[in-house]
């Protein structure tokens, strides 16, 4: 009986909510009578007035709107003191406030995620507070000190926004966790690695259950730059590495060939080699092999050689792809997870260095025209 009574309500919930399409809110703030509330959509790239009120005597107000297609934020707004709140479905959400604490001590029901947004956005208002204290009479050591207590209470906030974004990636209090400010700056960015994964989290979470929205999409993509530039900086970190060793110039390879006979890059020294880390599985393959074919074609009678790597999972596709190839081309056991991936800093495939007849190498993946022109004036 207790199951059918239960099903009833949310049937009747789920039928109400279909047919009126519209959340509310509404309640009151008390000692505020005839103040214009402003009732506010806050947009990914600008707030728009939805509907305002002058306030009654007993400072009550109500306003509804269409509910959003996407978890969305709003807003009330009384002069320049704000309460935002999340909006996903029809919710009736009721907030009690007053005019000198408005922003911050009002009582909201009917939307957990906007009690988890205050509570974000409380503790964000109290550190911009410590951080507008600050001033440049100060002495360096009172400075310092205050700067200390608003370093550990960023550190403090951010350890309770990282247990709700782990607690529900794909809320709308996760989605504004990661968007707080302090002195305009954000203190979560995916650019420093100890909030990209609380960022990736909310990113890859909004990307699955809503990959048509424009917050997702916007998330998701700053997640991707950022992934994409720390690879990128690891590439160069590695490449001047590489440089750095000049005279010796290369971090040897010794792996077996398709008759499973070890081949080394030394051996090779002496000649003008390019060193090909690619798949013959992956997309690039027929375009790589032609271009590598030109190449060996070309310049290996001059003293020209390929040392080829091989990423490939499946070892008979490989050994199969190989059969005709005129260059050494070898394959780890481990496939893909070979230890000279780590060494040469691979992240990308094809990725090829060429290397000159001293054993130095002298460019990382250069565009076809220039690759010639670069073999054919170390010949």
């Amino acid at each position: 009986m207790k199951k059918t009574l239960l099903l009833v309500l949310i049937l009747a919930g789920l039928i109400s909510c279909n047919r009126h399409d519209k959340f509310s809110i509404s309640g009151s703030v008390k000692g505020a009578r005839g103040e214009m509330l402003y009732f506010e959509h806050s947009a990914l790239l600008k707030t728009t007035v939805l509907d305002s009120v002058r306030l009654r005597p007993n400072g009550s107000f109500r306003f509804k709107s269409e509910r959003p297609l996407y978890p969305d934020f709003y807003r009330l707004r009384l002069n320049d003191k704000v309460i935002t709140f999340a909006v996903d479905s029809c919710e009736k959400i009721t907030i009690e406030a007053h005019p000198l604490n408005f922003a911050t001590d009002y009582i909201i029901t009917g939307s957990q995620t906007s009690s988890q947004i205050q509570l974000l956005r409380k503790s964000v208002m109290n550190i911009q507070e410590l951080a507008d204290a600050l001033s440049s009479v100060m002495n360096d050591n009172e400075r310092n000190e205050k700067i200390v207590v608003i370093e550990k209470d960023i550190d403090i906030h951010k350890k309770m926004a990282c247990k709700l974004i782990l607690q529900n990636p794909h809320s709308a209090a996760a989605y504004f966790a990661i968007y707080q400010k302090v002195n305009n700056t954000y203190l979560f960015s995916p650019y420093v690695s100890a909030d990209r994964p609380y960022c990736a989290a909310v990113a890859t979470s909004y990307n699955a259950y809503m990959p048509e929205y424009e917050r997702s999409k916007n998330l998701y993509a700053l997640v991707m730059d950022a992934i994409r530039t720390d690879r990128k900086a690891k590439e160069n970190e590695a490449w001047n590495q590489v440089l750095a060793t000049r005279g010796t110039g290369y971090i040897n390879i010794v792996l077996p060939d398709k008759n499973n006979v070890q081949r080394k890059l030394s051996e090779l020294v002496g000649n003008v080699i390019l060193i090909d880390f690619s798949a013959y599985e992956s997309k690039e393959s027929v375009d790589n092999t032609f271009a590598l074919r030109e190449l060996y074609t070309k310049y290996h009678n001059r003293g020209f050689e390929i040392y080829q790597i091989s990423l490939d999972q499946n070892k008979q596709l490989w050994q199969q792809s190989i059969e005709n190839i005129p260059w050494t081309c070898v394959r780890d056991l481990n496939g893909p997870n070979t230890k000279y991936a780590s060494s040469y800093n691979i992240s990308t495939i094809p990725t090829s260095f060429l290397m000159d007849k001293k054993g130095n190498i002298i460019a990382r993946s250069l565009g076809f025209e220039e690759l010639k022109k670069t073999i054919e004036k170390n010949l």
